[in-house]
């Protein structure tokens, strides 16, 4: 009993301090990045600057020895070996994400957060001279710190931070540290009033065997779309390291890509994170080709090397399918957005649990069963593909077989 107590009082105090830290770094990359995207909304040459400003992310990871950083895939990897993630990381993805958001790179900020807050509490559980063992939980507890923070969805950070790394078991053990990291980050990032993000689902349909059938029917189609999202974004990567292996001409020519596309489509929709469209597409029709658009300028910002993260342009591909799918099934387009949104994050991260919270974080308790059958389909139809390549999937997706495999 005293050994669980102890435990218990060690994990609280550690997690606090990486959930006050991560807090004020996590506030201050929010609004880094809001700055930056109002900053490029309101001199839109400055997508001009793409190519340039690539290669001055490129330059500062090669001066810091980090050209083969692992990025998010290293942050999951190293819950399972023993591996680091080190501080320096802090500043290059900060710098590298807050640049390719300002020149109009189409990417998210989850990622760069992830591996802001697992190198902070590395840092914090070396000072505390932890163990191999604890310091996998350390990993898990600054994901959640920092996804937290962030998102402002303290629940799901928590429960995707033990989710994300082996699909079919949980860790547990990091459970407490990893819901009081999250708590303590939400607290500080409040504080300095970064807001919860939340999206308002105008209508919803009436629970019976018809409408469920419909957000199955959807769901499937949004499972679809998620494994044609993960393979654009790996085929696109393999293709630039093929095709142009010196970093420098990849990153320079992914830029241009980027700048073509954005002229072509006659807006910078595409570009940045995109959370605005995501909001509009809620209470709006959306064009049926905006899903698609968002899949290419994400795969070729993040296959170039620019730094940022994928959820975002997941939730923005899965709001913009699910408005224009939900027609077709018959559903409210506002309902369909949601629907969307959640499976395809599920799709692509393999974590039914972890959206189910998600869904109830973002719109509310009220369409939950909607939400609950609507990830189940979506987990079990989107395959073995996923975003990140270090991911295990431990248990077999449709039998209660151990299979112990990397995603695809």
């Amino acid at each position: 009993m005293f050994g669980d107590m102890k435990a218990f009082l060690k994990w609280t105090l550690i997690a606090v301090i990486v959930g006050i830290i991560v807090g004020f770094v996590g506030a201050a990359f929010h609004y880094a990045i809001e700055f930056a995207t109002e900053l490029r909304h309101t001199f839109p040459a400055l997508i001009l600057l793409l190519p340039f400003g690539g290669v001055y992310i490129t330059w500062v990871y090669k001066i810091c020895g980090a050209e083969n950083h692992g990025g998010t895939n290293l942050v999951i990897d190293t819950v399972r070996e023993n591996k680091t993630v080190p501080i320096v990381t802090l500043p290059m993805i900060f710098v590298g994400t807050v640049i390719t958001h300002l020149c109009g790179g189409s990417s998210g900020r989850e990622g760069a957060a992830l591996q802001i807050g697992s190198s902070i509490s590395h840092a914090v559980g070396e000072a505390c001279n932890l163990d191999e063992k604890d310091m996998h939980i350390m990993t898990m507890c600054g994901m959640s710190a920092a996804f937290s923070a962030l998102f402002g969805t303290p629940v799901t950070a928590a429960v995707f931070s033990i989710e994300v790394v082996s699909i079919g078991i949980m860790h547990f053990s990091a459970l407490v540290p990893c819901v009081i990291s999250a708590l303590a980050a939400l607290t500080i990032a409040e504080m300095f009033y970064v807001m919860p993000t939340h999206f308002t689902i105008l209508s919803y349909c009436e629970f019976n065997p018809a409408n469920i059938v419909r957000v199955i029917v959807l769901s499937i189609l949004c499972a679809f779309v998620s494994i044609v999202f993960c393979i654009v974004m790996k085929k696109v990567s393999e293709l630039y390291k093929r095709y142009l292996p010196n970093p420098f001409l990849k990153v320079i020519f992914g830029g241009i890509i980027v700048i073509v596309l954005t002229f072509l489509v006659g807006s910078q929709t595409y570009n940045g994170a995109g959370m605005d469209f995501i909001e509009n597409a809620f209470s709006g029709d959306v064009v049926w080709y905006a899903f698609l658009l968002k899949i290419i300028f994400t795969a070729f910002t993040l296959g170039a090397g620019f730094k940022g993260g994928e959820i975002v342009p997941t939730f923005f591909t899965g709001a913009a399918f699910g408005n224009v799918a939900s027609k077709l099934v018959g559903l409210s387009s506002s309902f369909g957005t949601g629907i969307g949104l959640v499976c395809l994050f599920c799709g692509v991260t393999n974590c039914p649990l972890t959206s189910m919270v998600l869904s109830v974080e973002l719109f509310g308790s009220y369409g939950l069963p909607f939400f609950a059958i609507a990830c189940a389909t979506s987990y079990m139809l989107s395959g073995y593909i996923g975003l990140y390549s270090e991911q295990k999937i431990v248990y077999s997706k449709t039998k209660a077989e151990y299979i112990d495999k990397k995603a695809k």
